[in-house]
């Protein structure tokens, strides 16, 4: 069992599929599949169910992901250790961001990392609850993950750094706009309008949910997913929506108008990382994360 059968067997699990998998590393399929056929011998297990075109991991291969994903980590982080120190600056780092930290403060961060490590390849995958982005750091599949929850985080076994807390604001339908300009509304100020909102889960639709469980007539006109389509559907005409103050800039370069929600409920940002054998690439970026966190403490 080597690092490169490794690295074929977690494509096949990331990729749900040989022939994806074969695409992104680059190789032909059929040298893919002998990989792991010597890989299974190795092992003395099938490692995968193969069900029509489709394949399922089996028990064996569930248990090896993880070890897998950690030798494959550490492997590239020695290889960055030994990178730096012949003062090659490229490499890969793997970040997991939830949508609206995803927005800022990652934006930002990224800007500020590619330009002190233009050579640095930045991937970040998408997840939609602080649950899945503790399971991917600590399961090694990224080495930094970025989230929003409603309260600071506590995380055992991974190392958290809270960065900043956005509060609540009312993205505003301009065709809707009855609120007489105010730039601060209570959220009884909701009655009678149609909003758009995400799915449970969120601090977001949490807001929304409570002004309804208070007995206040708000309408929710769209449900979705995917965070990028809020902005759309507002300027559509569709309904308000309650997003994270990351959004603003976004929002008024679209030309909507943006409110404060009192009283006030925040987002709380943190950055997860693992507490030892991290790439240079991610120590790198922790150090972007800290000066972040640093320039938005408060006084």
């Amino acid at each position: 069992m080597d690092v490169r059968q490794l690295r074929y067997f977690l494509a096949v699990v990331d990729h749900q599929g040989f022939s994806r998998a074969a695409e992104k590393l680059l190789i032909a399929q059929p040298s893919l599949s002998q990989t792991i056929k010597t890989l299974e011998r190795e092992v003395g297990l099938p490692l995968f169910h193969r069900v029509g075109r489709r394949v399922v991991l089996s028990d064996a291969g569930k248990e090896l992901v993880g070890p897998a994903r950690l030798v494959v980590r550490d492997m590239e982080a020695a290889q960055s250790a030994l990178d730096a120190l012949k003062g090659v600056r490229s490499g890969r780092l793997d970040l997991t961001a939830m949508p609206s930290p995803g927005v800022e403060p990652l934006s930002s961060m990224i800007a500020a990392f590619a330009l002190l490590h233009p050579s640095v390849t930045v991937s970040v995958d998408a997840a939609f609850t602080p649950e899945e982005v503790v399971a991917s750091v600590r399961s090694g599949s990224t080495e930094i993950g970025l989230l929003g929850s409603d309260r600071p985080i506590r995380v055992p076994d991974v190392d958290v750094m809270q960065l900043e807390r956005q509060p609540l604001v009312l993205i505003i339908n301009p065709f809707a706009d009855t609120f007489g300009g105010r730039g601060t509304l209570a959220r009884e100020d909701l009655g009678g309008h149609r909003v758009v909102v995400s799915q449970r889960g969120s601090l977001m639709r949490w807001l929304v949910d409570d002004i309804l469980a208070r007995g206040v007539s708000v309408e929710i006109a769209a449900e979705v997913a995917h965070r990028t389509s809020v902005l759309p559907l507002v300027l559509a005409g569709v309904g308000h929506a309650v997003m994270p103050s990351s959004w603003v800039p976004l929002a008024q370069r679209s030309g909507l108008r943006v409110a404060r929600i009192e009283p006030v409920s925040e987002l709380h940002v943190a950055v997860l990382s693992r507490q030892s054998d991290l790439t240079p690439a991610a120590r790198a970026f922790l150090g972007v994360a800290a000066d972040h966190a640093a320039s938005h403490a408060e006084p």
